[in-house]
């Protein structure tokens, strides 16, 4: 007999949340939570609007929300709006104050991972543990199945000199020097004097500079008169945007493999956002018959799949904004949307768009050239995407 049900390999948002959901709802379960970190869930700051999870869903995870506005605001190039809907944020340090005392001895830090397979866990040291069921939520796989953008950022929880004044969340002020690709900063006013400044790029590959993103950081803030006092936190990553994938040669690659999060493919596929799908696949998982490896890949794989087959607009939208128009004027594709009515914006943002809301999306006059467009619109294999970016990516400026 196995000594596990489960073992979650990697604790991050959603191997977390699916243990903390197992552990109050199927305490019947042997569970094992491992990651290689001093703490659960690492240093992130996790967001959702009110309208990505129904009223249950926002009560079971309440008790990890660190900082909650009744709206937002965005900012553009000669263009404003506040927008009047929920926002909330979970920094990692709540994250792991709630969920490591509910988990208790079925969570094991500072252990470094080896070897996953749906049954066994190597660690480092040769100890092999064994389990019904093995999940891998160790973030993102490399696979040539996907074509990928990227969203790189790198934010600094500050404390000022003197209040910031802000009321709400900014989460795109995009009024600022592009610098190759749509960038941003995303604004988190955790207290009058206490605020997340983060420099956000959609770009094209992965590579970042944090040198470079720290000084745009440091350049915003004494350009709005605030004046940092002390850099509490530093975060920083690197999150997929999808244009275009095989999602069944994918999950073939996975071999019976369970996983979550990233790796299974579960987040917003324009914004990067992943808490709703984590919370979604938590509360699928734990009404399971069957936690043998078999049975958890087949319901993880038929959820991912089913994301995948809902998000194919949201992939038309991504291949137009990274290969129809010059990277830097890839906002004002960002700013028409932000144009539109509000309920298509939180609905947008929930992954749920109407077909009503998908026209109002793609017509009037286009932020892209239109013959850039449709040959983006077309690109819907990732080899096509591959040649395009690798040889846009080797052109001189």
């Amino acid at each position: 007999m196995n000594p596990y049900d489960i073992i979650l390999a990697g604790g991050g948002l959603a191997n977390g949340l699916l243990a903390w959901r197992l552990r109050t709802h199927r305490p019947e379960l042997r569970i094992l939570l491992l990651d290689q970190g001093e703490a659960l869930g690492g240093n992130h700051t996790w967001s959702f609007h009110d309208g990505d999870l129904d009223a249950a869903q926002r009560a079971w995870i309440a008790p990890l929300v660190s900082a909650s506005w009744p709206g937002y605001d965005v900012r553009f190039p000669g263009y404003s709006r506040a927008l009047d809907s929920g926002y909330a944020s979970i920094a990692s340090a709540d994250f792991a104050r709630v969920i490591e005392p509910a988990l208790g001895p079925a969570l094991r830090l500072g252990t470094r991972i080896e070897e996953v397979t749906p049954t066994s866990v190597r660690l480092a040291g040769g100890e092999t543990l064994q389990a019904r069921a093995v999940i891998d939520g160790r973030g993102m796989r490399t696979s040539a199945r996907l074509a990928l953008g990227y969203q790189t950022f790198l934010g600094q929880e500050v404390r000022l000199h003197a209040p910031h004044g802000l009321a709400h969340p900014v989460i795109m002020d995009a009024a600022v020097a592009q610098q190759g690709g749509y960038r941003f900063v995303y604004l988190l006013p955790f207290g009058p004097d206490r605020l997340l400044i983060e420099d956000t790029h959609y770009v094209d590959t992965a590579a970042w500079e944090p040198e470079r993103l720290r000084a745009n950081i440091a350049a915003y803030a004494a350009a709005h008169g605030w004046r940092i006092a002390e850099v509490l936190r530093e975060e920083h990553g690197s999150l997929p945007i999808v244009l275009a994938g095989d999602v069944d040669g994918y999950w073939n690659d996975l071999a019976g493999q369970p996983c979550t999060g990233l790796r299974a493919g579960l987040f917003h596929p324009t914004t990067g956002y992943s808490l709703p799908h984590a919370v979604r696949l938590a509360e699928r998982i734990a009404q399971l018959p069957d936690f043998d490896a078999p049975a958890l890949f087949a319901a993880i794989r038929h959820e991912a799949q089913a994301a995948w087959r809902g998000q194919r607009f949201f992939r038309l939208l991504n291949r137009m904004l990274f290969l129809a128009g010059e990277p830097d004027r890839r906002w004002r594709v960002i700013q028409r949307f932000y144009t539109l009515p509000p309920g298509l914006i939180a609905r947008f943002y929930a992954g749920r768009p109407t077909l009503a809301d998908m026209a109002r999306v793609l017509t009037g006059k286009p932020p892209v050239p239109v013959g850039a467009a449709v040959d983006a619109a077309l690109r819907v294999h990732p080899s096509q995407i591959h040649s395009r970016i690798n040889r846009t990516i080797r052109t001189p400026a």
